[in-house]
């Protein structure tokens, strides 16, 4: 009897115990407000190089959508089983110090179309799911480039004020590659591989997929030919080289797809590559379009492992390709991963115009590359700029002695593709640009010295396709390119440039809102044939009602 009271009194006190820890929690929870947490540490700049100018106040709420009030919570932000590739913002340079700066060039716009997702769900995305470059080269622009003779590409460059800081100038450099005529493109073997496993069966995976692939199917003519691998439990060829100009078959195929299983991604990529390779054309545009949420569990799922199985598979010819579609197990990761090493690129699909975006619209510059390799370095001229941010581009980064060397691999190029570099530049003390309105009693920079009117050259080296050797293209960049008004592709830039910076929780971006972007942005949406920028007004829209 004895044994049974002291057992209830034991089994009272406990619960009254955790009553009163439940209550002290609540009002520890209550005394925080959401949004006040400890900014991650790999947001600070790596030097301070304005001492004069205060930390951050305390988040209180005041910037109306800085990180601050977004109150970075990953369990809110990553809710589900959806991963990204770690990214480390970049951070300022002195020139001094670093003056150059190396890395590969590549059209991916996944990050955009992930993050369109995210929003118009009503949610802000995971900062990793954010690729500044991504966003940026999700846009066409208009600028004409200085082409130079026999070069794949032209190169335009304008200098305007900063988004982000009214003391300092933004570099924008278009790197634009030449279109080519339908007629003048290669025939295609293309390889479709699709993950047909359980995990594909909602709307928004496989019949998703189904209906994108019909509008590429479209596209073929009787010099291709299309080949259709399914991989959930075990691996299936379902079409094997069959010429494009045979929609029906092809049709046919597609719309039978059926969701079940689990996810043999490893061996199903190991047979698109078998097929393909059995089916090559010399000359020809040989690509398997792997499209995925990513989620292997069938089979080898390390990164380090997928990187090896494709990067052995660069020197066959045979480039590979990723639509990434779905939500909540997105294995961006892989997806990103997949794409740079199988010398491809990376889209994601979350609607059928975003298909018709990167598969008829944008055929050209997603299947057909005009050089590879494709590596970009900066110099910074001393005499003239003091120090230097790039925006984006954080995962693509390089040696700088892996500029000159050929056997280290970079990114493709497609046809018509439009590729944007931007970077943040703060002029040597005392020196302003010639001209300017607010520029008395400044010093000018020494235009008689050895290139002392240039701030920075931009250097290209490429290979045209089947070729070992690179080729280089250089382009310089004066105090001419420091403009007194800029045009709509340099400020709608600068805007999608803050807009993945301010998602980002980036330090940089602190004091921007989003209502600042649409200004920005709204008189400057150029030619926009499409409405993809238009498209952007309607997202920052949505972003302000967060």
């Amino acid at each position: 009897m004895k044994q049974k009271r002291f057992s209830i009194l034991l089994v009272t006190a406990i619960l009254i115990l955790a009553l009163l820890a439940g209550a002290c929690a609540g009002k520890m929870t209550a005394d925080k407000p959401s949004y006040v947490y400890d900014p991650p540490a790999d947001s600070a700049p790596k030097w301070d190089l304005d001492p004069s100018v205060p930390e951050p106040p305390a988040p209180d709420g005041s910037y109306y959508y800085s990180y601050y009030n977004y109150g970075y919570d990953d369990d809110y932000y990553v809710s589900n089983n959806e991963k990204y590739l770690d990214i480390t913002e970049n951070t300022r340079q002195l020139v001094e110090r670093d003056p150059m700066l190396t890395f590969s060039l590549k059209v991916d716009t996944a990050s955009y179309a992930n993050v369109e997702r995210y929003i118009q769900n009503g949610q802000l995305p995971p900062r990793d799911a954010v690729r500044t470059e991504e966003l940026i080269n999700y846009f066409r622009y208009d600028t004409e480039p200085n082409f130079q003779s026999g070069s794949p590409f032209g190169v335009y460059t304008e200098i305007g004020p900063s988004p982000f800081d009214p003391y300092k100038y933004m570099a924008f450099v278009r790197v634009k590659a030449r279109d080519l005529d339908k007629r003048q493109l290669p025939s295609a073997n293309l390889t479709f591989l699709i993950d047909v496993s359980g995990s594909m069966s909602s709307y928004d995976k496989l019949p998703l997929l189904q209906e994108s692939f019909a509008l590429l199917v479209e596209t073929q003519d009787k010099n291709d030919t299309v080949s259709l691998v399914t991989y959930a439990s075990g691996t299936a060829v379902v079409l094997d080289s069959v010429k494009g100009n045979d929609k029906a078959t092809i049709l046919n195929a597609i719309r039978g797809l059926k969701a079940s299983g689990s996810t043999a991604g490893e061996a199903g990529i190991q047979t698109a590559y078998r097929l393909a390779e059995k089916n090559f054309q010399k000359n020809g545009n040989n690509r398997i379009i792997l499209a995925t949420d990513g989620d292997f569990n069938v089979g080898t799922s390390n990164l380090q492992e997928l990187e090896r199985l494709v990067a052995n598979k660069k020197e066959t010819g045979i480039y590979l390709s990723i639509l990434g579609v779905g939500t909540g197990n997105i294995r961006d990761d892989i997806m990103e991963t997949l794409a740079k090493h199988g010398s491809g690129n990376y889209s994601y699909i979350n609607s059928i115009a975003a298909a018709e975006k990167v598969l008829v619209d944008e055929l050209a510059t997603n299947l057909y590359v005009i050089a590879e390799d494709v590596k970009a370095q900066v110099e910074f001229n001393p005499m003239n700029v003091k120090s230097y941010r790039l925006i984006g581009y954080e995962n693509r980064a390089l040696d700088n002695r892996d500029f000159n060397d050929d056997t280290k691999d970079a990114g493709e190029i497609g046809v018509g593709a439009d590729v944007i570099v931007l970077f943040e530049i703060e002029l040597a003390d005392g020196i302003a640009s010639p001209g300017l309105k607010y520029s008395s009693g400044a010093l000018e920079p020494d235009l008689n010295a050895a290139y002392g009117d240039e701030l920075f050259e931009v250097r290209l080296r490429y290979k045209k396709p089947g070729e070992g050797n690179s080729r280089l293209l250089v382009e310089p960049a004066t105090f001419k390119s420091i403009l007194r008004a800029n045009t709509s592709d340099f400020n709608f830039a600068c805007s999608v440039a803050a807009f993945g910076d301010m998602l980002r929780g980036s330090t940089y971006a602190k004091d921007i809102t989003a209502g600042q972007l649409l200004a920005l942005a709204e008189d400057s949406l150029g030619t926009d044939a499409k409405g993809y920028r238009m498209g952007y007004l309607q997202l920052l829209a949505q972003l302000k009602r967060l």
